[in-house]
């Protein structure tokens, strides 16, 4: 893990403040006197004008990054310019060189992770979709270790697999849920989860969800186990709402199904189930607020609970 914050400090600085070194001892300041203006020490200065710092050819070769080092060594040399307002005027193209730009690209240079998010850069934006992206990630992590944990879960997985996901806030496609690559398969009496979560890899349980949030519900996450009447009939005991739908509708069977039960008199986490039909394998899915509750919902089918 590289904060951006690390890569201006260790590429960028060293480069542009060698730079500015390097103009002010032009414009006749002595050693001293730029140690006085950069701030730093006179060694400093020395290896700098000896070449023994090394330097970014991206930067050095940045028209912005030259001009402001021109502008910042002229207004120092002649007194125009305020240690305070070059350190402004420096902070200003920094920002400016994070946001997809420069700096964004040496980041990503030293976080090849990075590329796989197209290039987001704000990460330090509280606000940002990548934050809230792998928040979400996080999420169904989390929950899926507290399943995989759970004795008993893989005897809980139907025969096409079962599949975890949460989506994102404002999600409207498959892309915006995330799930489990290749879905948990039991493999010899263990629940197997074969890679990481990942957005846009669950077609079919995505797509559960979002019927349910197309219907009205306000779910972000759902998981799907092996359908079993006494499984939905300890789901409702236990105080889920259970709404079964039929898979062979020509249409949306699931927001069907939920909007003639009525999204508003179903519980936070509920549970959606259909009974087969022609090659069609019954399937019960549990839908909640994240998936955490999605599991807490399916734990309750497991004796005793872990």
């Amino acid at each position: 893990m590289r904060f951006i914050e690390e890569v201006v400090v260790e590429e960028f600085l060293p480069t542009f403040r060698s730079m500015l070194a390097e103009e002010l001892r032009d414009r006749g300041l002595t050693q001293h006197e730029v140690a006085e203006a950069l701030g730093i020490s006179q060694s400093a200065v020395s290896k700098y004008a000896h070449g023994e710092i090394s330097r970014r050819e991206e930067v050095l070769e940045d028209d912005r990054v030259v001009d402001l080092v021109e502008r910042v060594a002229d207004g120092l040399a002649t007194g125009d310019m305020s240690r305070v307002q070059a350190l402004v005027e420096a902070e200003v193209l920094v920002r400016q060189l994070e946001e997809g730009d420069l700096l964004a690209r040496l980041h990503e240079e030293a976080m090849p992770e990075l590329a796989d998010y197209d290039g987001y850069v704000r990460i330090h934006d509280p606000e940002s979709g990548l934050r809230t992206s792998e928040q979400v990630r996080s999420s169904v992590r989390q929950a899926l270790r507290r399943l995989t944990n759970a004795s008993g879960f893989a005897g809980l997985i139907p025969n096409v697999g079962s599949n975890l996901v949460e989506c994102l806030p404002d999600a409207s496609t498959v892309d915006d849920v995330a799930g489990v690559p290749g879905r948990i398969f039991d493999v010899k009496g263990r629940a197997t989860v074969p890679s990481d979560p990942e957005f846009g890899v669950s077609e079919h349980v995505a797509s559960v969800l979002l019927s349910a949030r197309a219907a009205g519900c306000d779910v972000r996450a759902a998981i799907n186990v092996r359908y079993d009447s006494q499984l939905v009939a300890d789901l409702d005991a236990a105080g889920y709402d259970t709404v079964e739908f039929d898979p062979d509708a020509p249409t949306d069977p699931i927001r069907e199904s939920v909007e003639e039960r009525g999204p508003e008199t179903l519980s936070e986490t509920f549970v959606c189930y259909q009974t087969g039909g022609y090659g069609i394998e019954p399937i019960t899915y549990v839908l909640g607020p994240d998936a955490d509750a999605a599991v807490t919902a399916v734990k309750t089918l497991l004796r005793p609970e872990q």
